[in-house]
């Protein structure tokens, strides 16, 4: 599901104003696994060098995830449980960790990514999360102010790549993006950036599920003018309306406001270049580089 806000962080939630790894609401759920984690390497008679060694990982990157300064990754903990012969004392806490890696406000919107028959993504300032590649990422990452430290670009980093085994689910959703032009020709990072992102679009855009489309700035009729914003229609047919602005989102359950946007967006979606058009007009952008 995004990134759809006035910051950097777009589609990842607005995130918080200054470095962390885990939003407040969550940093007693990390914490408390860090904690187990460090009880079980003792049991088993383990340094933290040697259990970084079998999970892949420096034993400093150990000693954060027990002091609950980074959040491991669901592989790491399914290594962990196995390792350390856990008997499931990690495998427990997976799907609350794997939350925690998300602002408090936006864990709602990450879950229902999870479900998604279809998604709805229309974006007017950066490349949506679910499109960009780790390069483009840090860019934008590296512009926030209050500056993030490493750690935390690490971790945010690492979730949103993960929210992009979306494209591979099965059963295989539905993925719709419209995103303004604008957004295709901010540089941010550098132009080398910039031109791999591009190149990632079009080859995204040629995946059977999804559907990439550009509104052009010459375009005289833009419903779209309102902002960014997410349709998300779950598998049992519910839908669902998320917006985000600055550091707040707005996760809108009634089914006659998700119904009205959704409709609102296919009149965007009929406004905007079609998806041929789209990646044609994207392989020019890139000849201007």
């Amino acid at each position: 599901m995004t990134e759809n806000e006035t910051n950097p962080m777009h589609g990842e939630g607005a995130d918080d104003s200054g470095p962390r790894t885990a939003d407040k609401s969550a940093q007693g759920v990390v914490a408390a696994f860090g904690q187990t984690v460090k009880t079980l390497r003792l049991r088993a008679g383990m340094d933290r060098e040697e259990l970084g060694r079998r999970l892949g990982y420096s034993a400093a990157t150990v000693a954060s995830f027990e002091q609950g300064r980074r959040i491991p990754p669901p592989r790491a903990i399914d290594r962990a449980e196995e390792v350390l012969d856990a008997g499931g004392l990690l495998t427990v806490w997976k799907e609350e960790v794997e939350k925690a890696q998300y602002p408090a406000f936006f864990q709602g919107m990450a879950q229902l990514e999870k479900q998604a028959m279809e998604l709805q993504i229309y974006d007017t300032l950066v490349v949506n999360g679910l499109l960009q590649t780790e390069e483009y990422m840090r860019a934008l990452l590296d512009m926030r102010r209050p500056p993030l430290d490493p750690e935390t670009i690490e971790q945010r980093v690492a979730a949103r790549l993960a929210r992009q085994d979306i494209f591979g689910r099965r059963p295989t959703p539905l993925l719709s993006f419209i995103m303004d032009e604008s957004v295709l020709r901010h540089r941010y990072g550098s132009e080398s950036v910039l031109r791999g992102q591009l190149e990632h679009l079009l080859l995204v855009g040629e995946r059977r599920n999804v559907e990439l489309q550009i509104m052009p700035t010459a375009c005289e009729d833009n419903t779209g003018v309102n902002g960014p914003f997410t349709v998300v229609m779950r598998r049992d047919g519910k839908m669902f309306l998320y917006v985000e602005a600055q550091v707040t989102s707005k996760l809108e359950t009634d089914p006659e406001q998700a119904g009205l946007a959704s409709a609102r967006y296919g009149i965007i979606r009929a406004q905007a270049l079609t998806p041929r058009k789209s990646l044609e007009f994207i392989e020019e952008l890139l000849g201007e580089l």
